[in-house]
Formats: structure tokens, sequence, C-alpha cells
């Protein structure tokens, strides 16, 4: 996974609930962001990175695939676990969209 800038994000948006996904070639387990929705703000209720890819941004490109989306759609995030929590801490830019 030498090019980050060519992992790509699926998202599954299932209305009150959904996954932002990595796949990997050669990987059986993906990074996943899952989330649930509520009056408009989408709860990040847990970010996985397989043991393969960790140190490597991919939970980061995750959250920013969520904040992007929460941009151009117009929700909030709760950030509930923990590395969500603390990548709200290290960008205050995103202060705005935090529920």
């Amino acid at each position: 996974m030498s090019d980050s800038k060519a992992i790509s994000v699926e998202r599954r948006d299932h209305g009150k609930h959904g996954t932002y996904v990595i796949r990997t070639p050669g990987l059986t387990s993906h990074a996943t962001l899952t989330w649930t929705a509520s009056e408009g703000v989408r709860h990040a209720t847990h970010t996985f990175v397989p043991d393969e890819l960790r140190g490597k941004g991919i939970a980061g490109r995750l959250i920013d695939a969520l904040v992007a989306d929460a941009r151009e759609q117009g929700f909030r995030i709760a950030p509930e676990c923990s590395y969500v929590v603390a990548a709200f801490q290290r960008h205050p830019e995103w202060a705005d969209l935090r529920a």
C-alpha cells in the first residue's frame, strides 16, 4: 500500500446506519468506520483497521470521508468511538460539524 492516494473509500448508507469501508487486495478483513443516524446526526460508533494496515493513515481516510460527507450533505457528527474523538481533538477546524 505504497500509494495512499489510490485508496478508495466505499460508502454504505442504509438510512439509519451505515459503514465506510476500505478494502485491500489480499486481505480478508477490511478497515471500517460504522455509524448510526438520529435527527441529522451521524454517531461514529466504531473504527476498525486490520493489524496489517495500522500506521498507514487508513483510519484517517475513513474519517476524512465521513467529514467530507457531513460538509456535503449537511449532517453533524457525534464522535463516540475513541479514534474519532481523538481525531476531532486533533482537527479543531471540524468543530462546526461536531454534534
